[in-house]
Formats: C-alpha cells, sequence, structure tokens
C-alpha cells in the first residue's frame, strides 16, 4: 500500500541518518581516546602512586590505559551498531526499489549535513 511504503521509506532514511551519526560518534571516540593517552611516556606519568605511599604502584594499569580501554570499548561498541545498521541498510536497498533507494540517499546526505 501506499502508507505502508512511505512508512517504509521513512525507517530506511532514519536509519541511514543513524548510521551516519554513529559513524561521527566513533570518530569523536577515537579523538579522546588519542587525548586520553599521555605526552610524555616517563613511568612516573604511567602508574599511580599506593595510597599512603609515594614510590609507584607495582601490578596495576595506569590511570591513562583505564581511560583508553574505555573509549576503546565504546568505540567496539559503536563499531557493530554501524555494521549491524550497514547491513540493515543494504538488504532494503537491495529489495531493488527505488523509493527505498532513494530514501536511503537521502537519510545518508542528512544524516552526513548534520
Amino acid at each position: 500500500s501506499r502508507a505502508g511504503m512511505v512508512l517504509s521509506v521513512l525507517v530506511i532514511l532514519l536509519l541511514s541518518m543513524f548510521y551516519e551519526a554513529i559513524k561521527m560518534g566513533k570518530a569523536v571516540l577515537l579523538r579522546r581516546a588519542l587525548l586520553a593517552l599521555p605526552r610524555s611516556l616517563s613511568q612516573e606519568s604511567l602508574v599511580e602512586p599506593e595510597e599512603g605511599g609515594t614510590g609507584p604502584a607495582q601490578g596495576r594499569f595506569p590511570i591513562f590505559f583505564r581511560r583508553w580501554f574505555r573509549y576503546h570499548v565504546g568505540q567496539t561498541l559503536f563499531h557493530v551498531v554501524q555494521v549491524v545498521l550497514g547491513y540493515m541498510v543494504m538488504l532494503a536497498v537491495m529489495s531493488y526499489n527505488a523509493w527505498i533507494f532513494l530514501g536511503a540517499i537521502a537519510g545518508s546526505t542528512l544524516g552526513y549535513f548534520m
């Protein structure tokens, strides 16, 4: 029906926009992960001091590594969502319907623009 086609095109348009938003979110997380890395790699900047002590803590992860790892996990989750959305949009476009194809193109364009 006509209403079903309009709804399908709208859903594909929104999925394409969300795909582009996820792509930009991954880029932002990558930038933050790189900023979390220290500029110099001296031993004092890599390890946090023990509580009540003044020497470096042995066997503990550095602060920057924990921050970087959190950003890396976020990037991984964004990547999984991006792949799933990409395949969904690809399968919709492979229905060989011109309106759905135009909805995917319009959504990708709008998502990139925003």
